[in-house]
C-alpha cells in the first residue's frame, strides 16, 4: 500500500504579515497533484490541520475544498486532530463524511478503533490517536498521572490489543501528534509540555509497521518506521534550513516500510541575515536574499536612522526587524526580549522568583509552579472543548 504522509496544515496562518491562504491553497492543488501522479492509495493527516481551535471562514472553505477534492479522487484519507484544533469542531460529521472515505479520528475513545483498508497483500489497519492533552483524557484511560507517556501509552495499549486480535499479516499505521523523544523543534510549534516534560518515548509506539507523526514542523526520521512529515510551509524564520517534503511510503505485504521525500511548493524562500546595517545593505554575498523573506538582526552599536524602510530598499519582503548591538563587555545590557527567547514559562518564572528572592526555588517550590502552569493549560482546553 502506498501512503501519503502529511501534517501541520495549520490553515488560516500568516507568516508574520504575509497572508497564506494562496500559498496553502496551492499545496492542496501540488497534495493532490501528487496523489494522481503517484498512484497513492491512501492519505494520512497527522493533525493540526487548523491553526486555531476556530479558524477563519477561508480556512473553512479551503479544507472543505480538499475533502471534497480527495474524495471525488476515491483516495481514503485518515485524519486526525492536532493541539491547536479544536477536536469537537473538527469532528462534526465525522460518521458521514467518513462514507465518503474520509476518515476524521478526533475521540480520544476511539483510539482502539481502526479505519480497515484493503490491498492486493490483506488489510491495513489505520489507527488514529488525535493529540491528547493528558489532564483531560487520563480518566478516559485509566492511568493515574496525567503525562504524556502515560496516556500514548495507555492508547497504544488499546491499539496493540486490537491488532492481536485481528487475523495474522494484518499491517498497521498509526496517525499520533506527539513530541517524540530525538525530534527537533522549532520556534512555530506550541509548547505541550506537561509536568516539565513535553516528549515521550520513541518505544511508546512498539508493535505497530509505520508510525505517521505530526506537530514538528521539520520533516524528520526518528527510526525507519517512525517519522514526522513536518509541515508544508514554513511557518517561523526558525525554519529557514527546513526542506519541505511530505512522505511517499510503500508498505509490503510483511509491513516492512520505503519512504520518499516529495517536495512542497514554497512560495519564497527564508533568509536570516546579520549584521551593521551598512555591511548589509552592500554585501555582495547577500544578493541571492533579495527575492526571499527576510529576517535581519541588526548589531550596530547605535541604532541607525529608518533602518527597515533602507533595508526593504534592497530586500523588499524583510518581515522581521530586531536589534542586537555590539557593545563592549562593560556596556552589555541585554534586552528583555533577548533574555527570554527560547525559554519556556517555567524557566522565566523561576527566574522571577530569584530575582525576587535572592534565591533559585527549590525542588518542592518549582513542582508547584509545574503544576500551576499545567492546571492553566488544562483550563484553557477544558474551557476550549466546552465552547
Amino acid at each position: 500500500m502506498r501512503l501519503l504522509h502529511t501534517s501541520d496544515w495549520h490553515l488560516g496562518r500568516s507568516f508574520h504579515r504575509v497572508n497564506m491562504l494562496g500559498a496553502q491553497t496551492a499545496f492542496v492543488d501540488h497534495l493532490l497533484a501528487t496523489v494522481r501522479e503517484h498512484r497513492v492509495d491512501a492519505v494520512v493527516v497527522s493533525g493540526d490541520v487548523y491553526d486555531r481551535a476556530v479558524p477563519p471562514l477561508a480556512a473553512v472553505e479551503l479544507f472543505d475544498d480538499a475533502l471534497h477534492r480527495l474524495a471525488g479522487l476515491g483516495v481514503p484519507t485518515v485524519m486526525i486532530s492536532g493541539n491547536h484544533d479544536s477536536a469537537r469542531r473538527l469532528g462534526v460529521g465525522a460518521g458521514l463524511i467518513g462514507r465518503a472515505g474520509i476518515h476524521l479520528r478526533t475521540d480520544a475513545a476511539s483510539a482502539g478503533t481502526p479505519v480497515i483498508l484493503p490491498d492486493a497483500f490483506g488489510e491495513v489497519a489505520f489507527y488514529g490517536l488525535p493529540y491528547l492533552e493528558p489532564a483531560l483524557v487520563k480518566d478516559e484511560f485509566g492511568v493515574d498521572k496525567a503525562a504524556h507517556e502515560a496516556v500514548l501509552g495507555a492508547a497504544m495499549d488499546r491499539v496493540r490489543a486490537d491488532l492481536a486480535a485481528r487475523p495474522d499479516g494484518t499491517r498497521s499505521v498509526v496517525l499520533a501528534h506527539a513530541f517524540v523523544t530525538g525530534g527537533k523543534g522549532s520556534d512555530s510549534e506550541r509548547d505541550i509540555t506537561v509536568g516539565g516534560v513535553a516528549s515521550v518515548p520513541a518505544a511508546v509506539f512498539d508493535g505497530v509497521d509505520y508510525v505517521a507523526l505530526g506537530h514538528l514542523h521539520g520533516c524528520q526520521t526518528i527510526t525507519g518506521r517512525i517519522r514526522y512529515s513536518g509541515s508544508p510551509l514554513p511557518y517561523s524564520f526558525s525554519e529557514a534550513g527546513h526542506r519541505k517534503t511530505m512522505w511517499l511510503v510503500d508498505l509490503d505485504a510483511h509491513g516492512r516500510v520505503t519512504a520518499e521525500r516529495i517536495d512542497c511548493p514554497v512560495p519564497r524562500a527564508l533568509a536570516r541575515i546579520r549584521g551593521p546595517l551598512e555591511h548589509l545593505l552592500a554585501d555582495p554575498d547577500l544578493t541571492r536574499h533579495e527575492d526571499a523573506w527576510v529576517e535581519a538582526t541588526l548589531t550596530d552599536p547605535v541604532r541607525p536612522a529608518d533602518p527597515m524602510a533602507r533595508l526593504c530598499e534592497r530586500f523588499p519582503h524583510t518581515l522581521s526587524l530586531s536589534f542586537d548591538p555590539e557593545r563592549a563587555p562593560e556596556e552589555a545590557g541585554v534586552s528583555y526580549a533577548r533574555r527570554l527567547a527560547g525559554r519556556t514559562d517555567q524557566q522565566i518564572a523561576e527566574d522571577f522568583v530569584a530575582h525576587v528572592r535572592g534565591a533559585a526555588p527549590d525542588e518542592e517550590e518549582r513542582a508547584v509552579l509545574r503544576d500551576a502552569f499545567d492546571a492553566a493549560r488544562a483550563d484553557a482546553a477544558a474551557k476550549e472543548v466546552a465552547r
